[in-house]
């Protein structure tokens, strides 16, 4: 069976996980349902305090550190191999497959919730490639004619 130049099975299976993850990204729910039986709060009171209690607890979150050295560098080994065809390929599809190895690492090591952690904390890639694997980061960033892998990271 021949494979396309510009797509191997494993792109193509990674595609599949990033639509995965962007699908059970948009399940999520804004706020707790109303009881059953129920059309909502009946009062602007119960209202106000759920809005200060959720706006409390948001401005109370820390960010979390960023990912031990071992993980850092399977965000690397990941990256490293798709250099050259990030080369070839030009900043426009090298971009899709940056975002997608960059969720495919974080599923592998954290699940959805590291996915989430990438997409609420976009520089971290930064920070874990510049400590970790700054030869590469420089070399991605070329390729993918990017100035930070946050600006690169779309989804």
């Amino acid at each position: 069976m021949s494979q396309s130049r510009w797509m191997t099975r494993g792109t193509i299976g990674s595609m599949g996980i990033a639509a995965v993850v962007l699908l059970i990204a948009g399940c999520g729910s804004s706020g707790t349902p109303a009881p059953a039986g129920s059309s909502g709060p009946t009062s602007s009171a119960s209202t106000s305090a759920s809005a200060t209690a959720t706006t409390s607890a948001a401005v109370s979150t820390s960010p979390q550190a960023d990912p031990d050295d071992p993980i850092a560098q399977k965000l690397c080994d990941e990256i490293k191999p798709q250099l050259s065809d990030w080369r070839v390929q030009g900043p426009s599809l090298s971009g899709t497959a940056l975002n997608i190895a960059v969720h495919e690492w974080a599923l592998r090591n954290g699940g959805l919730a590291m996915s989430a952690r990438v997409l609420a904390d976009k520089p971290m890639i930064d920070r874990i490639t510049t400590k970790t694997c700054p030869d590469v980061r420089t070399e991605a960033l070329q390729a993918l004619n990017l100035p930070n892998f946050a600006s690169g990271i779309l989804f």
